[in-house]
């Protein structure tokens, strides 16, 4: 685990809920992942104590620039909306375990929830590089809060937004519009992030549609380094459990291994 401070080049509010910070990675040689994360500092002062995670929202590779999407949740978060340009951000990564691209998923299909939706946009950003061809359903309390369709869709992504105010993020209707997805075009791969229930029906669609799957997991951390044993979920391998930390092991797991309650 390696400490960098770097630049901030821009931090701003882009709706009600969420703020959009992009960060200059010139001075980093480390090579990053979509579905990593990292640990930051969101104040200068002793309060709060614990850093954040974030994962990681486009990964820029011709400008040497990293980019997050943020909820404004807590006072960590509150905080670090007050970093300007030209401040300095103490991060510690990248951390964990991405998402993989198997060579023969040429298709893949997307369902992200609330914050889940900035995670699986470095996915989607890797899948336009490749050629991959990328479908996503993004779902949200509203269109305010679907942020990451239009970046999406600028990556080569086919955009399906559902939400509540509209009706038409309940579980039936997204399952409707995955197996017609699925169906239609022949999906080769599922990635997941960001709802249990979201997660438990791409489980299901796996298993039934026998497709390989990943799914990154959003946890509380303390350490990030795997000491704290603050984030550990549940794994099911040949009809037994076991804990692993998402920190270390994760965040992205295989979708079939995942105990979801």
């Amino acid at each position: 685990m390696k400490q960098h401070l770097l630049p901030i080049i821009s931090n701003v509010q882009v709706s009600s809920r969420y703020w959009h910070m992009k960060i200059d990675t010139t001075e980093m040689n480390e090579t990053i992942e979509p579905g990593q994360f990292f640990h930051i500092r969101c104040s200068e002062g002793i309060f709060p104590f614990l850093r954040r995670p974030f994962s990681i929202y486009r990964i820029n590779k011709e400008d040497d620039t990293i980019e997050f999407l943020y909820l404004v949740k807590g006072e960590g978060t509150k905080d670090l909306t007050r970093k300007k340009p030209g401040d300095t951000a103490d991060l510690l990564g990248p951390l964990g375990y991405g998402f993989q691209l198997r060579p023969e998923c040429d298709d893949i299909l997307l369902t992200a929830r609330g914050v889940g939706i900035a995670t699986l946009a470095a996915l989607a950003q890797e899948a336009g590089r490749k050629g991959v061809r990328c479908t996503a359903i993004l779902s949200a309390r509203s269109r305010d809060d679907l942020l990451a369709a239009e970046t999406l869709q600028d990556f080569g992504a086919e955009v399906h937004k559902v939400t509540e105010e509209e009706g038409t993020s309940d579980v039936d209707s997204v399952e409707s519009l995955m197996r017609d997805i699925i169906n239609r075009k022949n999906i080769k791969a599922l990635y997941t992030c960001g709802s249990r229930r979201l997660s438990r029906l791409n489980q299901r669609l796996a298993e039934e549609y026998k497709l390989p799957g990943e799914i990154a997991l959003e946890e509380q951390m303390g350490c990030a380094m795997g000491a704290c044993f603050a984030c550990v979920c549940d794994l099911e391998e040949d009809g037994k459990q076991r804990s692993v930390r998402v920190c270390l092991e994760g965040p992205v797991f295989p979708l079939e291994k995942v105990v979801i309650s």
